[in-house]
Order: structure tokens, then C-alpha cells, then sequence
């Protein structure tokens, strides 16, 4: 087999991607062969598309396709309804119905998210009575505190990585950013203190405990590479001190701490797109699988605050819990509003 390494240079001697341009200069046209090309290419493309036939699949309404309902579609009129509105107003249009109709991967996606995560789950009017603690606190804390860091780190990338050294409103933002980013090490900590020895993976919340590590785990090489794009002393001195770490580790040659572009952009750009995927995935398996309770939670003490706890019961797997006292009720089940449950 021919490595890669010889066939790039082959070809690049064959067909040669970087000649010098062609112009073609008519009046106060000045235009590029290639250009000129390519706009030929798009009209014709714009051309076929308005002319050649839609090839119709099982997904296309063959009589919405021809602008006429098929014969025996009703029309609309006194005690009819049109095929449109029925298929607007969510009625059966010639058996089908408008979320089946075509199987549009739009219509399944929409159906999934709100079987899983129906709007009441997703932003609920009230919690367990259980939150009601200092503990259930450092988890908002921590999102409030990622949300300043993301403001001012903007500000401060859209000014430049220089812009705090020469300006006092600089300075400030970036002092902002510091301690925001103090808070939000300290806040997480805390969570994840708090979390872990609650438990938190009980009721099939093995995710949600997953994803918050991660995302600690990911915020802290998120530092490291703010630490390096400081322009200070400091960030030269932890740079190059770091660069035989990375060596160390089998890294160096993917990521080089004496790159300060490599280093800004991982910080800037990258990382905070990993982070708030991984923050995103770990707030929506808290609402698919609710707040963790604790593990000496008796069963009343599991209803919503002003709410009746009557129906509120035990799952088998949160009584086998250590420290969980023992329950009447042997056929006991799980209600969403104890969050004990794997969710739908």
C-alpha cells in the first residue's frame, strides 16, 4: 500500500491547485476565470432546479403535489374540511395523520421530546419538598457563575487578549472573569461533594452523575488553557513548564502549551462548546430523571411544598437504599414529583 504521505505530493505536482490567476478585464468588469466559472455552474444549477421534475417518494402528498386533492377528499365548505386544515389542525387527512404523514424525521423528534420531556418537566411550577436545602443550592449557583464567566470571557476575546493590560474597564472585566471563574470551581466543588455522598446515581441517574464530572474534569483543562493566554509573566512561565508535562503525557505534539494561538483558541472556542454541550446534556437528565432525594428521605417528606403527599410512594429500589427506612406498602411505585424514578 502506497502511504498517504507519498500520494498528497503526487498529486499536487500533477494537478497544480495554486497557479497564477486569470483575469478577464472588460470595462469596469474585472472578474476572475475561476469566478466566472463558478457563477456559470451556479446559474446552471438554479436553472435545472427550476425546470427538472421532483422525483416523488413516499413522503410527497401526491395530490398536494399537483395543487388538486385527490378524488374523494372533501372540500371545504359547510361541515367539511379542507385537506390543508385538517392536516393543520392535527385531524386525520385520507386516513393519515399530520405528525405520521411522510414519517419526517421533524414529526418523530418532536414526538420524543415530548413523551420525554414534556413542557411541565422541562420548566416545572414547583419542586419536591426535599430541595429545600442549603445543599440543593451550589447547583444553580454553579450555572450562575458559568453564565458570568461566558459573558465576560466574550467581552474580553472580542477586545483582545491584550485589551486588559492598557485599559482600566479591561482590567475590571477581567478581574470579573477571575472570580467568576473562582466561584464557579468553588460552587461545582461543593455540588459535587454534596452529590456524591447523596448518592446521586440512585434511580438510574448514572448519567447525570457521569456528565457533572466530566464537566468539572473538562473545566479544569478549560483554566490551564486560560492560565496560558493571560500575556503575563506568569502565563509564559506556566507554559513553558507545562509544554514537558504534555510531552510527558503523549500529548506535546497534539497540543503546544508555547502555542499562545493554539492555546487561545482551545479556550475561546473549543472548550467552552464542550463544556456548555456536556452542561446541557446534564440539566436535561436532571428534568428526565429528577432531583436526586436524599437518602434518609422518608416517604412523606417527598411531596411538593404545599402539596398533598397522600400518593406520593417508594420505589423498591430507593427503600433497599442504605440508611432508607422500611415501608408498608410492599407494592409501592414511583411519582415523578419524588423524582425517585428512571424517568419516561
Amino acid at each position: 500500500m502506497i502511504p498517504l504521505a507519498d500520494v498528497v505530493p503526487t498529486l499536487g505536482a500533477v494537478i497544480n491547485l495554486n497557479p497564477p490567476g486569470r483575469y478577464i478585464h472588460w470595462g469596469f468588469i474585472f472578474l476572475s476565470v475561476a469566478n466566472l466559472v463558478v457563477i456559470v455552474v451556479m446559474l446552471i444549477i438554479f436553472v435545472l432546479a427550476l425546470t427538472l421534475p421532483f422525483t416523488h417518494s413516499r413522503r410527497t402528498h401526491r395530490g398536494q403535489a399537483t395543487g388538486s386533492p385527490p378524488e374523494g377528499t372533501p372540500t371545504a365548505g359547510h361541515g367539511s374540511q379542507s385537506p390543508i386544515a385538517g392536516a393543520a389542525s392535527g385531524t386525520v387527512v385520507q386516513g393519515v395523520s399530520d405528525e405520521d404523514e411522510y414519517g419526517l424525521w421533524t414529526a418523530k423528534v418532536r414526538k420524543a421530546w415530548l413523551r420525554h420531556l414534556p413542557p411541565e418537566k422541562m420548566l416545572p411550577d414547583s419542586q419536591p419538598a426535599y430541595v429545600a436545602s442549603w445543599i440543593y443550592v451550589f447547583g444553580v449557583l454553579t450555572l450562575m457563575s458559568l453564565t458570568v464567566v461566558i459573558a465576560s470571557g466574550t467581552v474580553l476575546a472580542l477586545e483582545g487578549p491584550t485589551w486588559w493590560h492598557i485599559s482600566s474597564i479591561g482590567l475590571f472585566v477581567n478581574s470579573l472573569h477571575l472570580w467568576s471563574v473562582e466561584c464557579f470551581f468553588g460552587f461545582m466543588a461543593i455540588h459535587l461533594w454534596g452529590k456524591f455522598w447523596m448518592a446521586s446515581w440512585r434511580g438510574n441517574r448514572q448519567l447525570t452523575w457521569m456528565t457533572g464530572a466530566i464537566a468539572f474534569l473538562i473545566s479544569v483543562f478549560e483554566g490551564f488553557t486560560g492560565y496560558i493566554s493571560q500575556t503575563n509573566l506568569d502565563s509564559q512561565w506556566i507554559a513553558f513548564e507545562a509544554k514537558d508535562a504534555m510531552n510527558g503525557a503523549g500529548i506535546g505534539a497534539f497540543f503546544n502549551t508555547m502555542n499562545f494561538g493554539q492555546a487561545l483558541m482551545l479556550h475561546i472556542v473549543v472548550m467552552p462548546l464542550v463544556i456548555g454541550l456536556v452542561v446541557v446534556i446534564h440539566i436535561v437528565m436532571v428534568r428526565l430523571r429528577g432531583v436526586v432525594p436524599p437518602i434518609d428521605a422518608l416517604p412523606e417528606h417527598l411531596g411538593k411544598p404545599g402539596g398533598a403527599t397522600s400518593s406520593i410512594t417508594v420505589s423498591s429500589a430507593t427503600k433497599s437504599a442504605p440508611g432508607f427506612p422500611e415501608a408498608s406498602d410492599s407494592g409501592s411505585t414511583v411519582e415523578d414529583a419524588a423524582g425517585l424514578g428512571g424517568g419516561s
